[in-house]
């Protein structure tokens, strides 16, 4: 029997991809770090880690529990990320609520994030066509009766950065079609201390890194946080995952070079940097 692998051949010479020999600096916590890194190495490129946020779980659970306890209440749950699922289900699972519980909700993820929530939770209710908040909303827009329905988000608790505005302009536009939200914290998301990354940030001081990927906002914040000004990294392409961040990315005074068109994968954002290294 012939079984296709649906990896790449590791035995392709380096020099005949498409990244090669260039170095892609990975911001990502390390929960995503590793998988964006994997995509960059099947493309020949070499990842530098510096991730300049870290999620963690909270360390005072009261709004989520009081939020798990009357989790029927609810008929949608919202996940955004694969830390709010992770981190919910977590909890769930120390205090001994059955997923049974969820049978009455409609829960939704975003891109890849479906493939946890199945796995958590056994079933998936919507995947948006555009794995983004926004996508979450135009979705619901097409709900019958999806008025005064009540719709829970798990969401980060951001300690030391400034809040990204995907989580509030998320609750806003969905109060705009009258539905009811509430938010709750499940998880923490804070930035780095800069000086664990002198070695990293020199490496991007003197140019030898050909390219600096985001895959949030508030690795952006954080990024900012640890370079003295824009001179710093002014020999590096800037790619941000998706045009969400990439929005932020220019308000926050960085110039963007590569935007991921497919961000419902890290598969895509490697693809995007390797294009750009096509041209």
């Amino acid at each position: 029997m012939h079984i296709k692998s649906i990896e790449i051949n590791l035995l392709t010479p380096s020099s005949k991809l498409p990244l090669y020999n260039k170095r892609i600096l990975v911001t990502a916590p390390r929960n995503y770090a590793y998988r964006l890194s994997e995509q960059i190495i099947k493309k020949g490129g070499l990842p530098v880690l510096m991730p300049t946020i870290e999620t963690s779980y909270l360390s005072k659970y009261s709004e989520l529990d009081a939020a798990l306890n009357c989790i029927k209440d609810f008929n949608w749950i919202i996940f955004t990320s694969r830390n709010g699922i992770a981190a919910f289900f977590h909890r769930m699972n120390e205090l001994n609520i059955p997923v049974s519980v969820l049978e009455n909700c409609q829960l939704s993820a975003l891109g890849k994030d479906s493939e946890i929530l199945l796995s958590f939770s056994g079933k998936v209710d919507l995947i948006p066509k555009e794995a983004s908040p926004g996508g979450i909303v135009a979705e619901l827009t097409k709900v019958p009766q999806i008025q005064q329905k009540k719709v829970l988000i798990p969401a980060p608790e951001v300690v030391g950065l400034p809040e990204p505005n995907v989580i509030p302009n998320l609750i806003t536009d969905l109060e705009n079609l009258d539905i009811k939200v509430t938010r709750v914290p499940t998880y923490i998301t804070q930035g780095l201390d800069k000086n664990i990354y002198s070695i990293e940030l020199n490496l991007i001081r003197q140019g030898n890194i050909n390219v600096i990927a985001f895959s949030s906002t508030a690795e952006i914040e954080s990024f900012l946080r640890m370079v003295n000004s824009q001179s710093d990294y002014r020999d590096c392409a800037i790619a941000c995952f998706g045009p969400y961040t990439s929005a932020n990315a220019q308000k926050l005074g960085v110039n963007v070079s590569i935007v991921s068109e497919d961000y419902s994968s890290f598969e895509g954002f490697a693809e995007a940097i390797a294009r750009f290294f096509a041209v």
